[in-house]
């Protein structure tokens, strides 16, 4: 009876009183698999209870992420009066981008490094410099000194861009892969809404006072503190463990978040994932030559360009004023702005529902339209209700529905994908080069749209985000893979064989 048990633990207990009677346990035997049934569900939920702590402590640097690109939204109304920096349009928008133009980089070098010296070690690292730059852009002085700690800034939130999904990727079971990596996402939506709303009650509240741009910028030191001490009690990725010679380390993670049987069959996957690709002693550029890895980050880049180019981000750093232009007054726009937010997140949990069930590709297909819809309505309806009392209102609507599809259906989809495409040995260097795509092209637009909307006008402005919006939907539909229900080794071993087999 205690062996039959033992193996009933191994097979993961997905069998109870039949099962036990079928390996030959006698009816008075049942107690005892009874108790090795109990012991094994308290053993599933211990695993699930320590990476959902995994899930919620390293996502804080998705907050992060969200918060800090967020909060200028509403800050720049009050930076930029007479009376403190006195920014024109073109400073906004250096204002604004220069966070994105550090996270550019701090992406491009983020992958490298949490690719030598650990996941965790490298949020560590991302939370201190989260903390002094925060404060840094709170007490700066003149627009050159915000606009370079601004940058300081984009450097963690561009290595939290590539770092966080990276981790959850290489700690979640294929399964729920899904749903834990999208947790990032969630939080980063959650960082801009707790920005949004913050924005709007100092705004309402203390918006005489000039300086309250300050305290808005402040408030991202907190999360920072909770992201340090959360992931000094947090382990290692099990596959870069592995990667660097740390066997007994990795299998001792993977045990903790799997099942005993589990957690031996992937550390074995993982092993002959590393076998087939020992040739590799040190990942570098040169070795993203081969052609099945060159797919890859062609894919992986043009992913992350196609889901900038929709124009989110000039919604989330400039929507205030979006809606200021289109006839709401600054503090109503504050307001109006929070449901902007709202909308993110409710349609980020409704993203990661649909994930579940529905493959990438339909679902990122699904948003690019829904938002090209969005844009194409705010440039019409912008120009025939111009000057009359319902535009602002109309605005704010289909910013709402045109957040829903990006935040619902594109945006979790594309991170989720940047997580699962690059083999283990480049993933945060794979990793690393999409996501500079992606900041770079953020860092364009955002730069660029303050100016565009001083010149152009709202309409112009909306009727080219939609335009190119098409390219993008013809990119994702000829050339992106589907990979739900795959382990990551498995997407490694189909790419590295389709390369093989064109070759």
């Amino acid at each position: 009876a205690e062996v039959r048990a033992k193996k009933m633990r191994q097979d993961g207990c997905t069998e109870f009183i039949s099962a036990s009677i079928d390996k030959g346990f006698m009816l008075s035997e049942l107690p005892t698999a009874f108790i090795y049934r109990e012991d094994c569900s308290m053993a599933e939920q211990t695993h699930k209870q320590y990476l959902r702590r995994v899930t919620y402590v390293s996502t804080f640097g998705g907050l992060l992420f969200g918060y800090d690109t967020g909060v200028i939204n509403g800050a720049l109304a009050y930076m930029s009066r007479p009376d403190q920096l006195n920014l024109t349009p073109a400073v906004e928008g250096f204002v604004a981008s220069g966070l994105l133009f550090g996270a550019a980089i701090g992406s491009f070098l983020g992958g490298r490094i949490a690719d030598a010296q650990g996941r965790r070690k490298m949020l560590l690292v991302l939370a201190v410099i989260f903390f002094f730059a925060a404060l840094g852009c709170a007490v700066s002085p003149t627009a050159p000194i915000l606009i370079a700690y601004r940058f300081v800034l984009g450097l963690a939130v561009g290595g939290a861009s590539v770092t966080v999904p990276a981790y959850l990727a290489e700690m979640s079971p294929a399964d729920r892969r899904g749903r834990m990596v999208t947790q990032n996402e969630l939080m980063i939506v959650t960082g801009q809404l707790l920005a949004f709303v913050l924005n709007a009650i100092l705004g309402v509240t203390f918006g005489e006072t000039g300086h309250i741009w300050r305290y808005m910028l402040a408030i991202a030191s907190l999360p920072a503190i909770v992201l340090w001490f959360g992931m000094l009690a947090m382990p290692e990725s099990p596959r870069w463990l592995v990667l660097n010679g740390r066997v007994s380390d990795a299998l001792e993670v993977l045990k903790k978040i799997r099942s005993e049987k589990g957690a031996i069959s992937e550390f074995n996957e993982i092993q002959d994932n590393l076998e087939a690709e020992k040739h590799i002693e040190k990942a570098s550029y040169s070795d993203l030559a081969p052609p099945w890895i060159r797919r890859i980050v062609f894919i992986g880049m043009g992913v992350s360009i196609c889901q900038q180019i929709s124009g989110v981000n000039s919604i989330m750093y400039y929507g205030t004023q979006i809606l200021t232009e289109a006839g709401f007054s600054t503090e109503a726009a504050l307001i109006g702005n929070v449901a902007n937010g709202v909308i993110s997140v409710l349609a980020m949990l409704f993203g990661i529902w649909m994930m579940g069930r529905h493959g990438r590709r339909p679902l990122i297909m699904t948003g690019q339209i829904g938002t090209m819809a969005c844009l194409l309505a705010i440039g019409i309806l912008s120009a025939m209700l111009e000057g009359q009392a319902a535009l602002p209102y109309v605005v704010l609507s289909l910013t709402v529905t045109f957040l829903f599809f990006q935040q619902g259906f594109l945006s979790p989809v594309t991170w989720l994908l940047l997580s699962e495409l690059f083999p283990l040995r480049l993933r945060g260097m794979g990793i690393g080069c999409a996501v500079l795509c992606l900041w770079l092209t953020n860092f364009c637009i955002g730069s660029a749209f303050p100016y565009f909307l001083f010149t152009f006008g709202l309409s112009f402005t909306f009727y080219l985000f939609a335009a190119v919006g098409l390219l993008g939907l013809a990119f994702v539909f000829k050339f992106v893979p589907e990979t739900k229900g795959r382990s990551l080794e498995q997407i490694e071993h189909d790419f590295r064989h389709h390369g093989e087999a064109t070759a």
